[in-house]
């Protein structure tokens, strides 16, 4: 029986093209419920874009169902989860769009620099105002790149062909990347004092947002002009609209904000500020290629071939039944080792421990990888694009095992040292209770734990002394901030000692800070596993 590809939402000619030929071809409006249920009874693929929702109903209602494509970069309307349970494969489009948005933020830069926007309104208004208007050239500018993944490189390789001086900050890529690339890597306060245009190129995390708030805005150089072309509210908008008011800031380019869509911000009302209503990814070009690449991996998965856009690996297949429960242990103890050194480390080492290494068990230092960069660039890190990642940040990772079964009958560790020396190492395993698979915490920075990597975590490191406890449960109480769990570990009484609590919302960097001043803590640190 020749497999039946459904299409939910309008493709390009060109990936209908590649489908064509190989299989069945359905055509359904995803937005028709009772519809697209129908359809899908018969599907072996369903293929959406963003008005269509794959949820676990729809899923149910697709005895047949192989994969589930996405034609763009997120995942909002998938049910991941619940086609992984079923064994359905989920392909997206990561990379459909980075070049869009790169030039996206380009063309804010340059119309920006330029009073572009400004400009062309007066003039249709019947203006011919030159001098008013007059802008400032780029070369020989110093341009500020925040945030060196995929769309800040792309940015960058082309902002440099204007002759200009190139700075960034990004704390997750290692000096040798961005040496390589042309870019000095300094702190957010040194790009902010000497950048002349600034473009902001960072994911959306609970760390980055308000990263440039009314306090950076103040140590700005004077008439710099702010590019935002990636997530709304990594700019206090407010903010900016203050410095735009007193002059501190000469022009901004906003493509996104804070709550969409927008039609009403303090922005708007400046001449200098080049507005988009969120169109970074809005061209036919990024459109064509998401859907493209979606049915190139429709047809992969189909006929059994390598995927390289499948998000869940479990469904491939691939995986030891015995091995798939450390899958979210090694993702979560990356993501941890992440938070508690605040950055990622040259050289990472994932160590695999006990009878388990009788498996292939090279797939958890992809869950590792995944885990380490997951909350800290742009694109979805999937099992299929971390090892690529963490290359383009000159990061090394190593998988070693041993057959050594100690106090766990399995152990993974993830360690690694930052430039400064520090070694950070986080370690967990699996413990089955009730029926259930529950991941838990045994080690961070060899102080032993046992507290389960649920929710939000947090980690403050202080010197042992009555109080403690209780101070920290009060600050959290008052700000409404529920603990789950608390733990505290100590190699000696009087000595440091490592607070673990796991609570049930998210807290403010601001906030987080504020919690360590309290006690007195010497570092401090969240980790936010809700999504796992």
């Amino acid at each position: 029986m020749t497999p039946v590809v459904l299409i939910a939402e309008e493709l390009a000619p060109a990936a209908l093209d590649v489908l064509a030929n190989d299989f069945d071809v359905r055509h359904v409006d995803g937005t028709d419920r009772p519809a697209l249920l129908a359809a899908l009874a018969e599907a072996d693929a369903v293929i959406v874009r963003s008005a269509t929702q794959i949820d676990a109903e729809a899923i149910a209602a697709a005895p047949r169902l192989k994969v589930v494509a996405r034609a763009g970069v997120g995942l909002d309307n998938v049910d991941a989860a619940a086609a992984t349970a079923k064994g359905v494969m989920v392909v997206n489009a990561p990379t459909s769009n980075i070049v869009s948005a790169a030039e996206q933020a380009i063309a804010l830069l340059l119309a920006v620099a330029r009073n572009t926007a400004s400009a062309s309104s007066a003039l249709k208004n019947g203006e011919w105002k030159r001098s008013k208007y007059t802008g400032v050239e780029l070369q020989g500018k110093t341009v500020g790149v925040v945030g060196l993944g995929r769309i800040g490189v792309l940015f960058a390789q082309r902002i440099a062909a204007f002759g200009t001086r190139l700075i960034a900050y990004d704390p997750y890529v290692q000096p040798a990347r961005a040496a390589q690339l042309g870019v000095r890597l300094v702190g957010l306060e040194e790009l902010l004092r000497e950048s002349d245009f600034i473009s902001i190129h960072l994911p959306k995390t609970p760390e980055t947002v308000g990263l440039i708030g009314a306090n950076e805005l103040k140590i700005v150089k004077p008439g710099v002009r702010i590019v935002n072309a990636a997530r709304g509210g990594l700019i206090d908008e407010q903010a900016l609209a203050d410095a735009l008011e007193d002059g501190r800031v000469g022009g901004a380019g906003i493509d996104v904000y804070l709550k969409e869509p927008c039609t009403d911000s303090p922005l708007f009302k400046f001449d200098n500020v080049v507005a988009t209503p969120h169109l970074g990814a809005s061209t036919h070009e990024a459109q064509d290629k998401a859907g493209l690449a979606v049915a190139k991996s429709v047809k992969l998965a189909l006929q059994g071939e390598f995927v390289p856009d499948a998000v869940n690996v479990q469904a491939g297949g691939v995986v030891a039944e015995e091995v798939r429960p450390l899958l979210p242990l090694a993702e979560k103890l990356g993501k941890v080792f992440t938070g508690v050194a605040g950055g990622v480390a040259a050289s990472v080492t994932v160590e695999v421990k006990g009878d388990i290494v009788a498996h292939d068990v090279s797939v958890l230092k992809l869950a590792a990888t995944k885990g380490l960069f997951a909350s800290i660039v742009e694109e979805q890190v999937t099992y299929v694009n971390a090892p690529l990642i963490a290359a383009d940040r000159g990061v090394e990772v190593e998988l070693i095992t041993s057959a050594e079964v100690g106090v766990h009958q399995n152990l993974v560790t993830v360690r690694g040292a930052k430039p400064s020396g520090r070694v950070v190492t986080v370690a967990g395993t699996v413990v089955n209770s009730g029926g259930r698979d529950h991941v838990k915490l045994t080690s961070v920075d060899d102080f032993d734990l046992e507290i389960e990597a649920v929710g939000v975590l947090i980690f403050f490191r202080y010197a042992d002394r009555p109080g403690i406890v209780g101070t920290v449960g009060t600050f959290l109480g008052q700000a409404g901030v529920n603990i789950g769990a608390m733990q505290v570990a100590r190699r000696a009484a009087g000595g440091e000692a490592l607070m673990t609590l796991t609570v049930d919302t998210g807290i403010s960097a601001e906030l987080l800070q504020q919690a360590a001043a309290s006690i007195g803590a010497t570092a401090a640190a969240t980790v936010d596993l809700t999504d796992d």
